[in-house]
């Protein structure tokens, strides 16, 4: 899976509002779930730090912004891609 890179709007299935990803393989606090992505409200951006919308790549439904790629992003998304492929090994240990 190739993970979006920040700054790339998106709409979610089921949504009505436009989201802007500022960040990659999230834990959420109280339940310790690792999701995809963290999203803001577009074009509000981060108005209220408990407005952020957690999701998964098949949650969304159409990319209507891609945000910047360059070498930096390119490796990073390599390493992310790694990360969430060895965390998907993990849970499959533990089923």
């Amino acid at each position: 899976m190739h993970f979006l890179p920040n700054g790339t709007i998106v709409q979610l299935k089921g949504g009505n509002k436009k989201i802007m990803i500022f960040g990659r393989m999230q834990t959420q606090a109280d339940t310790g779930q690792v999701w995809d992505y963290i999203a803001c409200l577009y074009p509000e951006g981060l108005l209220n730090p408990n407005q952020v919308y957690l999701f998964n790549q098949e949650q969304v439904e159409q990319v209507i912004f891609t945000g910047f790629q360059d070498m930096e992003e390119l490796a990073y998304n390599q390493f992310l891609q790694e990360l969430k492929q060895q965390g998907d090994s993990e849970l499959k240990k533990e089923e």
